[in-house]
C-alpha cells in the first residue's frame, strides 16, 4: 500500500522567513547560537538547506535579521504600552514593566544573539527606534512639566539607560521581576522629578522685563 504523500502549506516569502527566524529563535534559546545551522533550520522548518540560503544568504544576516526583529517587536509593545498611558508615572512603569516582562521571556535569545561578534554592533534593545522613542517622551516632559524641550531630551535619552541596566540585573540574579521594575519607576521618576526643581531653581533661562522709561 503506497503511503500517503506529505502536503506542503505553500507560505509566502515572508511568512516563510518569520517561520525560520522562529525556529531559529527555538534553538539559540535552548541550546545556544552555536548549535544553530542551516541545515538544522531546513529539519527544523521542513524545507531544504538551499532554500534557507535564498531568504538567509548567510548566517551573519539571519542573525542580524533575528535580532532587529526581535527589538522591533519590543519597541512596538512600548509603544502600545506608552499610549494607553494617562498620567507619567503610568508612562514610565508601563514602558518599564513591558521592557522587562520582555526580558524576563526573551532575554536569554537577546544575550546570546549580542554575545556574537557578527551582531554585536547592533546595539541593546533600547537602541531600536530611540531617537523616536526619546523625542516623544521628551514632548511629553516638555508640554506637561515647562522643562524646555532642548532639556528633555538628553534627560529621557541618559534615562532610557536605566531600564536596560535592570534588564541586564535581572537576567543575572535571583530576584523578582517587580522588585526591579519597582526600583526601576522610583530612579527614573526621581531623577525627572529631581531635574524639574532643579530646572526651575538653578537652570531655567531668567525672563527678563525691559524697565519702563518715565517720560
Amino acid at each position: 500500500m503506497a503511503k500517503p504523500q506529505k502536503t506542503r502549506t505553500r507560505l509566502s516569502p515572508e511568512a516563510r522567513k518569520s517561520m525560520i527566524l522562529d525556529h531559529a529563535a527555538e534553538i539559540i534559546a535552548a541550546e545556544g547560537v552555536s548549535a544553530l545551522s542551516m541545515e538544522r533550520l531546513g529539519r527544523a522548518a521542513d524545507i531544504s538547506k538551499s532554500l534557507v540560503y535564498a531568504y538567509y544568504p548567510s548566517m551573519q544576516e539571519l542573525l542580524q535579521s533575528l535580532l532587529r526583529r526581535e527589538y522591533k517587536h519590543l519597541r512596538e509593545l512600548q509603544t502600545a504600552a506608552a499610549e494607553s498611558a494617562e498620567t507619567f508615572e503610568q508612562l514610565v512603569r508601563r514602558i518599564t514593566h513591558t521592557y522587562l516582562t520582555y526580558i524576563e521571556k526573551r532575554g536569554l535569545i537577546l544575550d546570546r544573539l549580542a554575545a556574537e561578534p557578527s551582531v554585536a554592533d547592533h546595539g541593546d534593545p533600547t537602541e531600536y527606534g530611540r531617537e523616536t522613542a526619546v523625542k516623544y517622551v521628551a514632548q511629553i516632559l516638555s508640554d506637561n512639566f515647562s522643562i524646555d524641550l532642548e532639556l528633555a531630551m538628553p534627560a529621557v535619552d541618559i534615562s532610557f539607560g536605566m531600564p536596560a541596566a535592570a534588564g541586564h540585573y535581572l537576567t543575572r540574579h535571583d530576584v523578582s521581576r517587580q522588585t526591579i521594575e519597582d526600583i526601576t519607576v522610583a530612579m527614573i521618576i526621581g531623577s525627572i522629578e529631581g531635574l524639574r526643581q532643579k530646572y526651575q531653581t538653578s537652570l531655567k533661562p531668567l525672563i527678563r522685563r525691559q524697565p519702563h522709561k518715565h517720560s
